[in-house]
């Protein structure tokens, strides 16, 4: 037997290392991507949620001006001559303000039906600068 090595492992040429490499990127591309998968997922649920909550609220307003159309007077509607105002909530934060001129005549003019805000905004004042003096 020809044991000129002496019980040495085989040496790792040059070919070996650039495939375990190659294959070290390819598993953090991978992963990668299966975060941004993910990622995409969350944000795509959370703008078909969105999206549908804000067309509930818009059927429940469309609902409540064919009322006023026909000349009911809903109880969500508050008069102030002849325009009426009401809000359907959309989410916890939001709501669909809608005001109405209607007329003797039957005809009508949407004056606003906008999405607004009912959460009051705070300033974040917690962050804190560098005022210049050395440490």
């Amino acid at each position: 037997m020809d044991n000129r090595r002496g019980g040495l492992p085989p040496a790792v040429g040059g070919v070996s290392l650039l495939t375990a490499f190659a294959v070290l990127c390819l598993t953090v591309f991978a992963l990668l991507s299966l975060a941004t998968v993910r990622a995409d997922v969350r944000l795509a649920e959370a703008a078909v949620r969105t999206v549908t909550d804000y067309y509930a609220a818009d059927c429940r307003a469309q609902e409540v001006l064919a009322r006023l159309r026909a000349g009911e007077r809903p109880e969500e509607a508050a008069r102030d001559g002849d325009v009426y105002s009401y809000a359907c909530p959309i989410s916890d934060t939001r709501e669909l303000s809608v005001e109405v001129l209607v007329r003797g005549d039957g005809s009508y003019q949407v004056l606003r039906w906008q999405a607004v805000p009912t959460a009051l905004w705070e300033a974040d004042d917690s962050l804190e600068l560098w005022d210049g003096t050395p440490f």
